[in-house]
Order: C-alpha cells, then sequence, then structure tokens
C-alpha cells in the first residue's frame, strides 16, 4: 500500500511525468469534444432509428470513439489509420525494401514506414467516408444535398479522421501509452454512463440471471486478460567471462522473458476492422441497383448474421493476427544477434542461427497460447448474445477486452517512467 502511495506521490511531484499524463488527459478532453461536433444536415429522428440495434455501427462506433452515435466530424474515428497500418504492415511480407525499411534500417526506417502508413489513411478514409455518407443518404439519415454539401461533408469527415490519427501520436510521443489505443478507451468508458442509465431504466427482474450472468463473463474477461497479458515464459541466458583490464565482468546469469500474448489487445483491433469491410459493403450494395449486386448484398448479410459463421470467422482472424503482430514486432535473429554481441548465449544452445530457431519454436508455443485466449475471448461474448438474445452483449464483451487491455498497458508505461525517476 505504501508502495502505491509513493508511485501517486512520483506522479504528481515529478514535473515531466505530471506533464506527460496532463498532455494526454488534455487531448482525450478534446477528442471527447469532436465527438460532440456533428455533421449538417442530420435528422436525428431517422439517426436515432437507423443506429437501433445495428451491431455493425454498434462495432463501428467503438473505432470512432461515439462519434459515430450522433454523426460527429470524427465520425470515421481511428478506423482509417488502423486499416493503413494493417495494409502497410501485411506489404512487409510480400515487399522485400519494405521488410528492409521496417526491420533493418533503424528508427529512420520506421518513421518512413510509419508516414507511408498516414499517406494511406488518407484514400481510405476518402473512400470509407463517401461510402458512409451514400448509405446514409439512402437512409434518409442526411437530407437531400447538394454536391457541394456532400464534397464539404466529406472533406470534414475524412479531415477529422486525420486530425484523430495526428492526436494519437502526439499522446504517444509526448504523453503516455498508445494514443490510437487511449481514444479508443476513451470512447468506450464515455459511452458508460449512458448505457448503466438505460439499463436502469429498462430493467425487469425477469432478466436479472442474464444480468448476473453477463457480470460473471465480464469478470472471467477481466481476470483471464490480465493473467495471460501478466504470464511469461522465462529463456535462461548467460553471460560469457570477460577480462578487461584488470577486472572480470560477465559470468551473470538471467532470463529473457517472452510474454505469452505478445500483441496485447492490437489482433482484436486488427480483426475488427476487417470485418467491418463485409458489412459496410453489404449495407452499400443494399441501396444500390441491380439483381446481381442485391444477390451479392443478400449473401454477406445472411453471413454476418450467421452467429456461428461470423464468429468462427473472427476466431481465425484474432488467431492469425496474433501470430502475424508477434512476428512483424518480435524478430528472433535480430535478438539472437543482440546477445550474441553482448556476449550472451542460452545454455545449451549454440549462438547463431541455432539461438534464432530456439527463441523461435519458444515463441510460436508461447503465442498458441495468447491467440487461442484471444480468440476464445473475442467470441464468447458472441456465442452469448446468440443464446440470450441480448445485443449489447457482443458489443460489451470486445470493449470490456479492450479496456483492460489498454488500462494495463497503461500501468505498466507509467511504472517504467517511475523506475527511470527512481534510478
Amino acid at each position: 500500500m505504501n508502495n502505491f502511495w509513493n508511485k501517486v506521490k512520483i506522479i504528481f511531484t515529478d514535473p515531466q511525468l505530471r506533464r506527460r499524463i496532463f498532455f494526454m488527459l488534455a487531448f482525450l478532453v478534446v477528442f471527447r469534444l469532436l465527438a460532440a461536433v456533428p455533421i449538417p444536415g442530420i435528422d436525428k429522428e431517422q439517426l436515432t432509428r437507423f443506429l437501433s440495434n445495428n451491431q455493425f455501427f454498434g462495432i463501428l462506433d467503438i473505432f470512432s470513439g461515439g462519434g459515430l452515435s450522433n454523426l460527429s466530424i470524427i465520425m470515421l474515428g481511428v478506423g482509417p489509420y488502423i486499416t493503413g497500418s494493417i495494409i502497410m504492415q501485411l506489404l512487409t511480407i510480400m515487399v522485400p525494401a519494405l521488410k528492409r525499411l521496417y526491420h533493418e534500417e533503424g528508427e529512420a526506417g520506421r518513421k518512413k514506414f510509419t508516414q507511408y502508413s498516414r499517406m494511406l489513411t488518407v484514400p481510405l478514409a476518402l473512400v470509407q467516408g463517401f461510402g458512409f455518407l451514400v448509405l446514409l443518404e439512402k437512409q434518409n439519415v442526411l437530407g437531400d444535398l447538394s454536391v457541394l454539401a456532400r464534397a464539404v461533408n466529406l472533406a470534414v469527415v475524412t479531415g477529422g479522421s486525420v486530425l484523430l490519427m495526428w492526436i494519437g501520436e502526439l499522446i504517444s510521443e509526448y504523453g503516455i501509452g498508445n494514443g490510437v489505443s487511449l481514444l479508443i478507451f476513451a470512447g468506450i468508458v464515455a459511452a458508460v454512463p449512458t448505457q448503466v442509465g438505460q439499463l436502469l431504466i429498462n430493467y425487469d427482474q425477469t432478466q436479472l440471471p442474464t444480468y448476473l450472468g453477463f457480470l460473471i463473463i465480464g469478470l472471467i474477461i477481466i481476470v483471464g486478460v490480465v493473467l495471460v497479458t501478466e504470464a511469461e515464459r522465462p529463456i535462461p541466458v548467460t553471460y560469457a567471462k570477460r577480462v578487461r583490464g584488470m577486472k572480470l565482468y560477465g559470468g551473470v546469469s538471467t532470463y529473457l522473458p517472452l510474454r505469452i500474448n505478445q500483441a496485447g489487445v492490437i489482433p482484436i483491433i486488427f480483426a475488427l476492422s476487417i470485418l467491418l469491410f463485409p458489412q459496410m459493403i453489404a449495407n452499400f450494395l443494399t441501396g444500390m441497383n441491380g439483381e446481381f449486386l442485391h444477390k451479392i448484398a443478400d449473401f454477406l448479410t445472411a453471413f454476418l448474421n450467421n452467429t456461428w459463421l461470423y464468429s468462427i470467422f473472427y476466431f481465425i482472424l484474432v488467431f492469425l493476427f496474433t501470430y502475424f503482430y508477434t512476428a512483424v514486432t518480435f524478430d528472433p535473429q535480430e535478438l539472437s544477434k543482440n546477445l550474441q554481441k553482448n556476449g550472451a548465449f542460452i545454455p545449451g544452445i549454440r549462438p547463431g542461427e541455432s539461438t534464432a530457431l530456439h527463441i523461435s519454436k519458444i515463441l510460436n508455443h508461447v503465442t498458441l497460447v495468447g491467440a487461442l485466449f484471444l480468440g476464445i475471448i473475442a467470441v464468447l461474448p458472441l456465442v452469448m448474445r446468440s443464446i440470450t438474445g441480448i445485443s449489447a452483449l457482443a458489443l460489451g464483451g470486445t470493449a470490456l477486452l479492450i479496456v483492460v487491455s489498454v488500462v494495463l498497458d497503461l500501468v505498466k508505461k507509467v511504472d517504467a517512467q517511475i523506475s527511470m525517476r527512481e534510478y
């Protein structure tokens, strides 16, 4: 307990750490203010009717931080930026030049790689924004707008998405934590009071067992996420003895911690962003003329409305993205080189290629556990929704998973900052 209060004291007394935290909070407030500014020409009654019981827009509202529920200027949220990042990271597998840029050219290469992701965000935001605005017009949510008014709305929502991308990167650089994850977290938390209020207003004693079941599942998700996020697989490492001058260095044994879930909540966010595309295409094609287009829309709608097929596809995406993101961010070859340069080795394993293969084998095993866990936790609320019929469970489970993971990551970043100042 004393350790906790000491950390709180350091947070409020250290000028640099305090400045980082208040910088983050200030931009989260700006983000919430932007989410309350609507685009012009909205029919609020038609919007409320359109958004009711719509799982697709409920998921998208998570990415927009609540900006979609009132069609704010940031209604696209960070979705285009996340999609751009996914595309760029997928291209590292297919384009050797991008792989070298990301892995071998150091900090300068990664900055250039990030710049490409930013540039890709703009056309993605334009396409996604155009699709949404056309869909909303066909649903009579937006009035009969002129060509100029449509162009202005498209420019506004595209600019809003780019602005959120910039805010997220500012928080990552000058604040604490991952800026994009914190924006999603802030949008989820901001919606909690409204959801609790609606739950109390519509409270029905006959559904009490269902609410208790939802609470138990929520606690299981929280405990599971904490345990898996904190779990590590230690690899023993020994530093060889070296003589420099009259002193003997090395001979120390330590361990290399491999986290069970190296990717954190990123696979969930990636999978959800990919799942938005078929839902957006289905909604867009529904309003188009042509029998063939309607058949495609009906097929996509039938697939998305089938909870079991949707859940299986969602599970596979989360599972694959866990492996993919771990492979992109954690390079056993680079780690093996660093160990060899520092005179370290794994007992019983030859330095170099053998060490890289050994680390890769262990990493694949622990990532399997993390990928299975994330996939099960992701689809569990969907299965519960199909059993109980309460659509909020599907969104609630995903939102809870993101919130817990972001909070854990933020706590670790704050602890790291405090440790740096203590030493």
